[in-house]
């Protein structure tokens, strides 16, 4: 991409991150897609991605040029504090003296000189091909940076769905307890039961507050975290619109499919392929500072004086040059870098073992997601007709304080489980796309 494609670019988020912004100001549910173009417009992290990128490039277009003759100019001035002469004795024992060389006891010289290098030991083409390799890396990296901040993106979200669920049960909790509280009071006051029931009641009431105190707590720092990755001040409460969309086939498909996928997939690989191989091309650049370099010259030099027959010359001819010994400086450095290439290549090789058990593992969670919210989905109005039925037996005589308690416990542990299983299954889904490289 150019600078220019690259400013465009820009520009485009911005104005996609102002489209949202208004369209927010109007109250619009914030979607997940949302999240993610402002995420991308704002976020730092990705926007050094694009810098190293584009660096990059400016660093390949500079190894190209040094394929270019090169045009250097230079100039000289000085004053003496008196002009030189030729003092010449002749065979006869006479002396002969020139004039001044220089007039007013001044120095004037310019000069300008074109140099095209002809054969540089391979340093040229190595570090073309090394900066090319650093292209490529770096555009690999700003995929793996995109597509890990979309990921970072959908967890703060969901963070935030679950924590105002996880409130919403606790708050649910403390209403049901009241209510339990409320009827256990009446109830002592006609003398039907004992006063520990409410003392037990109230007991669990205000434990119940204190879980709505922490809930609530855990709903402002999730907003926060979220707010904070879409560059949005962290005292925000975004209404979110909730839906997670996500690629159902992922979790049919077999997980030696998925393994496959993401090792051909995954910006990572060709990132720290690319790396490896531009390490390579760099140590043959230093190895080259140790063969002969030839190049052609021409020039052109102006020197001011009163003693040859002409102030201006020309020259054009082949330059070669050849460092025998310098200590074994380029032999060590293209050492050090291939040692640097194979550690890289090393790495490269345990991140796809790594890239392999991110798949699995996020495979097996979404199988586990899956199964959990089989068996959630009727607990909820189970444990709602339980609560129901232990409140009208206790009503009655029936039933224990505890009971009702008890239903009250595992009314609200079923709705977590039925929240957190649903949210869980679509967080899974997501990190999968990531893991196979597809978010």
């Amino acid at each position: 991409m150019t600078r220019a494609g690259t400013v465009t670019l820009r520009r485009l988020n911005l104005a996609v991150a102002v489209a949202i912004a208004a369209a927010w100001c109007t109250g619009r549910a914030e979607t997940l897609g949302d999240a993610w173009q402002l995420a991308l417009a704002r976020d730092k992290a990705l926007a050094a991605a694009e810098s190293d990128v584009q660096g990059a490039r400016d660093a390949e277009r500079a190894a190209r040029g040094a394929r270019w003759p090169s045009l250097d100019a230079n100039a000289t001035y000085a004053r003496l504090n008196a002009s030189p002469a030729f003092d010449i004795a002749t065979p006869g024992g006479a002396t002969f003296r020139s004039g001044p060389l220089f007039r007013a006891d001044e120095i004037a010289a310019g000069s300008v000189q074109l140099k095209l290098p002809l054969y540089a030991g391979g340093q040229i083409s190595a570090g073309i091909d090394a900066a090319q390799r650093t292209v490529a890396g770096a555009s690999a990296g700003e995929d793996s940076t995109r597509s890990l901040l979309k990921l970072d993106v959908a967890e703060a979200y969901v963070g935030v769905l679950r924590a105002r669920r996880a409130l919403q049960a606790a708050s649910s909790s403390v209403a049901s307890l009241a209510a339990h509280a409320s009827d256990v009071r009446q109830m002592v006051e006609r003398e039907l039961v004992s006063k520990s029931d409410l003392l037990a009641a109230g007991v669990a009431l205000a434990n119940a507050q204190q879980d709505q105190v922490r809930a609530t707590n855990s709903v402002e720092v999730a907003q926060a975290i979220y707010n904070r990755r879409l560059g949005e001040p962290l005292e925000r409460s975004p209404e979110l619109d909730g839906q997670i969309p996500v690629d159902m086939l992922l979790k049919a498909t077999p997980v030696e499919v998925l393994i496959r996928r993401a090792l051909g997939s995954r910006s990572e690989i060709p990132a720290q392929a690319a790396r490896a191989d531009a390490l390579v091309s760099q140590a043959r650049a230093e190895s080259g500072k140790a063969l002969p370099q030839l190049a052609l010259i021409g020039g052109y030099a102006h020197f001011d004086n009163q003693f040859l027959d002409r102030q201006d010359f020309s020259a054009i001819g082949i330059g070669f040059t050849w460092n025998l010994f310098d200590g074994g400086q380029a032999r060590n450095r293209a050492a050090a870098l291939i040692s640097a290439s194979r550690a890289a290549e090393n790495r490269l090789d345990d991140l796809r073992s790594q890239i392999e058990l991110q798949v699995r593992q996020a495979w097996l969670d979404v199988q586990e997601a899956r199964a959990r919210s089989k068996a959630t989905g009727e607990a909820v109005a189970q444990a709602e007709e339980n609560l129901r039925s232990s409140r009208e037996l206790y009503g009655a005589g029936l039933a224990t304080n505890t009971q009702v308690l008890d239903a009250v416990t595992l009314r609200i542990s079923a709705i977590n489980n039925r929240d957190n299983a649903s949210l869980d299954e679509s967080l899974s889904l997501l990190r999968l796309e990531y893991a196979v490289g597809a978010l």
